[in-house]
């Protein structure tokens, strides 16, 4: 990892907005794991992304279906959007065939800690965590790997 940053979020807007900056960056075979308790907005941050990406409908959150796929002409690079809270066991991953989605596109994984070591070195890990007294207010502490190092877009 080439280091931490950390940054404030206090409503549903600046969330998504993190989420669009990130899209702009974003490139084929990149993976974006979000860490963070229930509610802390990781799929709001991905509904960001999505938007930016070109999604006009609605993104829903993959919690049952486990995965959520975009295709093109939906959004301009193919992305599969994974919640691994519901996995049972870490051997269930190879049924999902994530791999397969880092050809053309990218992947955005919730609970990325269920992966255990097979999470990809080279994924961005945004960790997000709300603020105690704070009332609405998170903190987004990322890990930004080498492969990000020249467009992270937050400086």
């Amino acid at each position: 990892m080439t280091g931490e940053t950390a940054l404030a979020a206090c409503s549903e807007a600046e969330m998504m907005a993190i989420g669009a900056a990130l899209a702009r960056a974003l490139r084929p075979g990149d993976v974006i794991a979000l860490r963070g308790s229930l509610g802390t907005g990781k799929t709001t941050l991905t509904r960001g992304l999505l938007r930016e990406l070109g999604l006009e409908g609605e993104a829903p959150s993959p919690s049952f279906a486990i995965v959520q796929g975009y295709e093109v002409p939906e959004v301009r690079l193919p992305l599969a959007h994974v919640d691994l809270y519901r996995l049972e066991d870490e051997a269930d991953l190879e049924e999902l065939g994530l791999d397969d989605y880092l050809t053309d596109g990218a992947l955005v994984v919730e609970w990325p800690e269920r992966m255990g070591r097979r999470l990809w070195p080279h994924a961005l890990l945004l960790s997000i965590e709300a603020e105690e007294g704070a009332q609405g207010t998170r903190r987004l502490t990322a890990a930004v790997p080498p492969a990000w190092k020249d467009r992270w877009p937050f400086r």
